[in-house]
């Protein structure tokens, strides 16, 4: 259906953050309406959700009824991955050898969860090579206990998935958990990095789900009953069900939808976008006015996925990053990251009685090793997922905030509470930079007086000379921005140098190096050194502008600060569009003979131009189902076709054929009379 001119339709947006939900209104895909702001509520994220969106329907006087389409973007996924968050996982990995879960860091990503390595497989050309073990793998499913999903892995599945669909089949006729399988995630090859994905895929399952679900009964209790969509990591939307079964794809959700807000507040066709959040900051360079697709696939953390998405680069650092002191050496110091923890002005506001345990940590005259920090229990455990000794930690842990220090007893329950945390079980509060804001009065949101207590605490270490730390809570406030600064500088002269072609050093060492540095300090003596980032930087973020412009004069570039930056993610979910990608391969047994590679098992062909047409128009049809299945509709499709030939004997011979699809439209919205 296709509106009048005339017609004015109404988009709402939404973002889900670590530590604010924003909702936006856009009139059109031209105006914003209104913004608002709420805190992310991560024991029942409908709370947060629900005063966003009741905030942004108030200052805009729009009627729920009135809109048109939702559309949702999150960091929730790709703040998971970084603080190794999730539900439990199953991994069923056939065909592979010895090595490969540990080479290529699927081990890493299951934390200890139970994998079944067995026989089975094919080769290159989509051939088996060896007969799946049925009831070996029904055998172990039956004995597993406290597993929340399955990821399925087969060697060569691209080539072919039968392996894989039977696995699939098996598991649906023995239990109801939701199954991920390689083959669903991506069409490329490299096995083991498909198993990664489908791991942390399943990993994300249960926290996608539960943002999706929180986020449609909210909607529909306000009586929006507009078609939800969710922002992809390479800024396109997805229906909300297929993000439930692919929440991997949305890893990378929250920068990718900030790129494109970006791009839609100031039309820069050259320049990095720079993105802070409460637990991360994601840096991403536009170019021609569009962010650049990672060919080798999203990297979160210190996982290499094979998920399509903006090429972005995020690190563990934002205004709620865990404030770290570091003892060594005579002047002592600070890091921040790359975990969040829970601002203590916001627990204050949250919990007025942490006053009373700051006054009495205040009043000792020996500081202790965990003063001003703070736990508190967030959601119910299952028990069968946690050890015994994890069992006793979480025994002393109360809804509200404890002291630190009446949790943990002995040094080895420090890794407990950190099983806690990454299972989502439980919460840490300590000094952050967001308290070093209040002190310093750059913030005024939450309890400011927590915040100084907290800092003055902290501030009580001593230095590797002996020394205090600091003198003041302000003193030490203006060390954790001051090293706020100075990571986010760094991390934006990383971005830079990856960027660049023409030096052999990594870029890590290149942004680290001396010269850089005094480059940036206008270094005049025998040698004079001027250097700087040359390109502007777009800041968005709630508290971009209280942290980039001094950031801007560090590196000597033009700072943007547009308007709206606070809500860009929420700009960026509904100004996007649904796009469709889908790849299948062609290869080439003997001479000849072409093998098209279906999903459901290899076809062959003694035509070529008749096996490229076969496959185009199955990825057409698949594309176009997809884009429609997802609500697309005015749908558009362009074909790349990559054809590799190898020269031998003056003749040119097929090798392979990589073919790419992609279907793409506006989403459709609701009906309105």
């Amino acid at each position: 259906r296709k509106f009048s001119e005339s017609k004015v339709t109404f988009f709402l947006g939404v973002d889900t953050g670590g530590t604010y939900t924003d909702a936006v209104i856009l009139q059109d895909e031209e105006k914003v309406i209104a913004s608002a702001k709420a805190l992310t509520s991560r024991q029942d994220l409908a709370i947060g959700i629900s005063e966003a969106v009741r905030n942004v329907l108030n200052k805009s006087s729009i009627k729920p009824k009135d809109i048109s389409l939702v559309s949702l973007s999150t960091t929730l996924a790709t703040n998971a991955l970084v603080e190794d968050q999730g539900g439990s996982v199953a991994l069923i990995f056939v065909g592979f050898r010895d090595g490969d879960l540990t080479k290529h860091k699927i081990h890493d990503a299951l934390k200890g969860d139970p994998v079944l390595q067995t026989k089975g497989g094919h080769n290159h050309a989509g051939e088996e090579t060896c007969q799946l073990n049925i009831e070996e793998i029904k055998k172990w499913i039956l004995n597993l206990d406290g597993i929340s999903a399955f990821a399925i892995a087969s060697q060569f599945a691209t080539r072919n998935a039968a392996h894989e669909v039977k696995i699939i089949e098996l598991i649906k006729g023995l239990t109801d958990k939701p199954i991920t399988a390689s083959h669903q995630l991506s069409s490329k090859l490299n096995g083991p990095r498909r198993a990664l994905t489908a791991v942390l895929n399943a990993r994300l399952i249960g926290i996608i789900d539960q943002l999706i679900s929180r986020c449609e009964i909210t909607l529909s209790r306000m009586s929006i009953n507009a078609p939800l969509m969710v922002v992809r990591g390479d800024g396109a939307l997805i229906s909300s069900s297929e993000a439930r079964e692919k929440p991997i794809e949305t890893i990378l959700s929250g920068p990718a939808a900030s790129i494109v807000g970006a791009k839609w507040m100031t039309d820069l066709t050259l320049g990095f976008v720079s993105d802070i959040g409460g637990t991360t900051t994601d840096v991403a360079l536009l170019k021609d006015g569009r962010p650049a697709l990672d060919p080798a696939g999203a990297r979160v953390g210190n996982f290499r996925t094979m998920v399509e998405a903006v090429a972005v680069r995020t690190t563990g650092l934002g205004g709620d990053s865990q404030v770290h002191f570091l003892s060594e050496g005579l002047k002592g110091g600070l890091h921040l990251g790359p975990k969040r923890l829970v601002p203590i002005s916001l627990l204050a506001h949250q919990e007025p009685h942490i006053h009373d345990i700051l006054d009495e940590q205040l009043r000792t005259s020996a500081p202790g090793e965990y003063d001003g920090k703070f736990v508190r229990l967030i959601s119910n455990p299952v028990e069968h997922s946690l050890t015994s000794r994890d069992m006793k930690v979480l025994s002393r842990i109360e809804r509200n905030s404890k002291p630190l220090k009446s949790v943990i007893q002995t040094r080895i329950e420090i890794k407990s509470l950190e099983r806690l945390v990454s299972r989502g079980i439980v919460q840490v509060s300590g000094v952050t930079p967001s308290d070093a804001s209040h002190v310093l009065k750059n913030m005024t949101t939450w309890d400011g007086e927590a915040a100084e207590k907290a800092i003055t605490l902290f501030g009580r270490r001593r230095k590797g000379s002996g020394d205090l730390l600091t003198e003041t809570a302000e003193d030490l406030s203006r060390m954790i921005i001051a090293q706020l600064h100075r990571q986010t500088a760094l991390f934006l002269l990383e971005s830079a140098f990856h960027e660049e072609d023409k030096f052999n050093q990594p870029a890590e060492e290149l942004a680290n190096n001396i010269l850089m540095f005094e480059g940036l300090t206008g270094h005049k003596n025998i040698v004079k050194i001027d250097t700087g980032l040359n390109l502007p930087v777009v800041a968005l973020g709630a508290s971009s502008g209280s942290y980039y412009p001094a950031i801007g004069d560090l590196l000597k570039c033009d700072m943007i600060l547009p308007k709206h930056s606070d809500v860009a993610n929420a700009i960026g979910a509904v100004v996007g569009r649904i796009t469709m990608r889908v790849q299948g391969s062609i290869t080439s047994p003997s001479e000849g003979q072409f093998r098209v590679h279906f999903p459901h098992g290899p076809k062959d062909f003694l035509n070529e131009e008749k096996a490229l047409t076969s496959l185009e128009n199955f990825l057409l049809d698949k594309a176009i189902n997809k884009a429609r299945g997802s609500g697309a509709e005015d749908i558009v499709t362009r074909v790349f076709r990559d054809i590799k030939k190898a020269k031998a004997e003056a003749q040119h011979m097929f090798v392979e054929a990589i073919l790419t699809v992609e279907a793409s439209g506006r989403p459709r919205i609701s009906e309105k009379i």
